[in-house]
């Protein structure tokens, strides 16, 4: 009787154990999309903030050990191939919220503020039923939208006793090292904070390995040994562009004493150590930080002044010196952000999460570990512009594979839609990366061939020039916009980028087939410089002259405004007695002249965006602007009228109750078949629809400098371009016709 009793009971619970494994299996069917992919996995998008590749195991490190982001790489795929739009912190992070290149984003550079009403991914998934949350560095001037939760770092952040502004706007400080906190956070987030029925967005994003580079206390001892040096330690930047040489973010001669070296007070030693940033961090620090921070620090740093002040140490050796530092505190921060990686991905399992979660690593851009002397990034070398991008979706994508796909930050957004099951938006310019993730090592054959990448802080922090180029399977293409020189690579042969091959005839064909895929691509991408802010602040006239205009134009008010080009400036030249005569302080009013030899559209943008000179608040703008698009790029005649277009735009912004006195482009070239005229007629062609005769008054004086022929007389312009007095004088008589009706 018992027997059967107990037969009757396990034949029951076996029964339903098979039940319950039956549901367990439709529930996961019913989880699948059509093609067998799981439907609305959660993601774990771990992203740090310069961690470089050579500074990762499964990417090949020979410097430090990474075992918890390899770990990733053993489950899941290490892409081979990954590389940023834009080598720079915001701009890196804007690039992945919209899926768009910088230029279409608005971010090109720290500092800009992100726009946060254009489409980002995070509110399509929270509308498509995710729970969302960011927590860690944001560096992007607004306010996160599309999130649940957000608790984020104010700028940069620090990395010790770090404060988090809240969703109400106001700080929160902590006590801890920020790594770890932002970890706590996020785990808290997970444990407490979503909606456990719904799947789940969290982007946990750290401050570290970001200069100042400041490990945790339990990683100061890390590494006893010196770190190899690599062998472009000692680049003299021959055979490149001469750019290079005028680069602010070598080992050698640009790391400051106190905040990237941690030393204490003012160096002794100014031919070697930079004296202008103190260090943060250690001012933040508790008195037990600070004990521990010196117990390890100051015995190294009195052993090297020993040295230094016996002179005993050779410029090569102090070089090697400060490379051991800067490593060692570099590794050291990189050390916390794998724990991160592996409490959280520990966090997935003990949960029974691991197999419902893809879980992403990434940073926002590469960094230079001493390639080229050498820290930081922004140029488009390989050590700044591969990024990793390391993935785990347990059922989909194979473990230990490397796709060798070239893919781009801008991916990221379109792929986290079309994991949620969200249809991608036509704006967005990336593409998902989910069919090369089914595929595994596979390339797939409508996947692009080369990407396109630009940075546009110029005559700012490290003084890297702006510059843009692209990058295929094998070489890569660079163009310098200020010296407007090519510089081209085989990254076959010269892996470590030592010299530029351009004027190489045996690569006049690559040359060729990769301008085209340059001048293609921008195309593909939108990419109009003309309407695109660019400051020429690394030439010492332009920033004398803005200064000195500024400072004039906050003196007074002045009612009549000139823009333009070295033809508007010329009205300090040969035109100055024609200017005195008729338009300084005459029946105009005062009058300033905002006319910049060498400026494109592109530099009065900025001007207007980032000068002040849209503040003046004048009655009327005189605007001359785009022989130059012309004559230094031959650019498109549409995208220099849009560069005119966004200029006028702006003054309306600013200025709504002034009126504008569009000029047409004047004529160039000694003939009517000139090519430069004729871009310029083409200019003139669409800019004229941009007159309402009320805010803008359109007026082509082209007639006023040719002859009956046709020819511009060098009397008028004897470069055919350039204005004597006679060709002011002419350009005042019809000018003051349109000024008398305006004013």
């Amino acid at each position: 009787m018992n027997s059967e009793k107990s037969r009757d009971r396990l034949v029951h619970v076996l029964g339903a154990m098979l039940l319950l494994g039956f549901m367990h299996g439709i529930a996961r069917a019913e989880k699948k999309s059509p093609a067998g992919t799981p439907a609305k996995p959660n993601i774990v998008f771990v992203f740090s903030d310069d961690h470089a590749v050579g500074a990762i195991g499964a990417y090949g490190s020979k410097v430090n050990k990474t075992p918890n982001i390899d770990e990733i790489a053993k489950q899941g795929a290490v892409f081979t191939s990954s590389f940023c739009a834009n080598s720079l912190c915001g701009p890196s992070r804007a690039c992945i919220l919209t899926g768009k290149h910088s230029h279409l984003n608005g971010f090109l550079r720290n500092g800009n503020r992100f726009n946060p009403t254009q489409t980002t991914f995070p509110p399509l998934m929270k509308k498509a039923g995710y729970e969302t949350a960011i927590i860690g560095k944001w560096h992007l001037g607004t306010d996160p939208v599309g999130f649940d939760y957000w608790e984020v770092l104010p700028g940069q952040g620090n990395y010790y006793n770090p404060a988090l502004i809240q969703m109400d706007g106001t700080k929160k400080h902590y006590e801890g090292y920020c790594t770890d906190i932002v970890t706590d956070l996020a785990i808290d987030w997970l444990d407490k904070g979503r909606d456990p029925d719904k799947p789940f967005m969290l982007m946990c994003q750290h401050k570290a390995p970001h200069r100042n580079w400041s490990p945790a206390l339990r990683h100061l001892d890390m590494f006893k040994e010196d770190i190899p040096e690599p062998e472009t330690l000692h680049d003299d930047y021959s055979g490149r562009s001469k750019l290079l040489r005028e680069n602010e973010m070598t080992i050698k001669d640009h790391m400051h004493w106190q905040h990237d070296m941690r030393f204490h007070g003012k160096t002794p030693y100014p031919d070697h150590f930079r004296d202008r940033h103190r260090d943060a961090e250690y001012r933040r620090m508790t008195d037990d930080q600070k004990k521990a921070w010196d117990a390890h620090y100051e015995p190294e740093n009195q052993a090297f002044l020993a040295k230094m002040k016996n002179g005993e140490l050779s410029d090569t050796q102090i070089l090697s010196w400060k490379y051991q530092r800067y490593m060692k505190n570099y590794l050291g921060s990189v050390a916390a952000v794998d724990e991160s990686v592996g409490r959280l991905m520990d966090w997935l399992e003990e949960n029974g999460l691991t197999e419902d979660t893809v879980f992403i690593y990434g940073s926002d851009q590469g960094f230079y570990l001493g390639e080229h002397g050498w820290y930081d990034k922004r140029w488009m070398f390989e050590q700044s512009l591969k990024m990793p991008f390391l993935i785990r979706w347990p059922s989909v994508v194979k473990a230990g594979s490397k796709p060798g796909a070239m893919i781009q930050n801008i991916d990221y957004g379109p792929t986290f839609l079309e994991m949620a099951g969200v249809e991608v938006p036509a704006e967005m310019q990336g593409r998902s990366m989910v069919g090369i993730l089914k595929e595994a090592d596979a390339r797939p054959k409508s996947w692009r061939d080369a990407i396109y990448y630009a940075y546009y802080e110029n005559a700012a922090e490290h003084e890297v020039p702006a510059h843009d180029g692209v990058r295929d399977s094998r070489y890569k293409l660079m163009h310098f916009k200020r010296t407007r020189e090519w510089n081209l690579f085989d990254l076959e042969e010269d892996p470590q980028e030592l010299k530029s091959v351009h004027k190489d005839e045996s690569y006049a064909g690559v040359l060729n087939a990769l301008k085209k895929r340059y001048y293609d691509l921008r195309e593909l991408y939108a990419v109009n410089s003309a309407i695109i802010p660019e400051t020429r602040g690394d030439e010492d006239w332009w920033k004398q002259r803005v200064g000195a205009k500024k400072k004039l134009g906050a003196e007074t008010q002045h009612d009549l405004v000139f823009l333009g080009d070295s033809i508007t400036q010329g009205w300090e030249g040969n035109g100055k007695s024609l200017w005195e005569e008729h338009f300084a302080d005459g029946k105009y009013g005062k009058s300033l002249n905002l006319g910049f030899s060498g400026d494109r559209t592109e530099h009065v943008i900025w001007r207007l965006q980032r000068e002040g000179f849209a503040d003046l608040n004048p009655k009327t703008v005189v605007l001359m602007i785009g022989s130059n698009n012309t004559g230094h790029l031959m650019q498109d005649p549409a995208e220099v009228a849009a560069g005119v277009r966004k200029i006028l735009d702006l003054i309306q912004e600013h200025t709504p109750s002034a009126k504008v006195v569009l000029h047409g482009v004047f004529p160039r070239g000694k003939t009517s078949l000139d090519e430069g005229r004729l871009n310029n007629i083409a200019i003139n062609d669409i800019i004229r629809s941009y007159a309402d005769g009320e805010k803008v008054i359109y007026s082509d004086i082209a007639h006023a400098f040719l002859e009956e022929d046709n020819s511009i007389a060098e009397s008028v312009m004897p470069d055919s371009l350039h204005l004597t007095e006679e060709g002011y004088r002419r350009w005042a008589e019809e000018l003051k016709k349109v000024l008398d009706e305006v004013m």
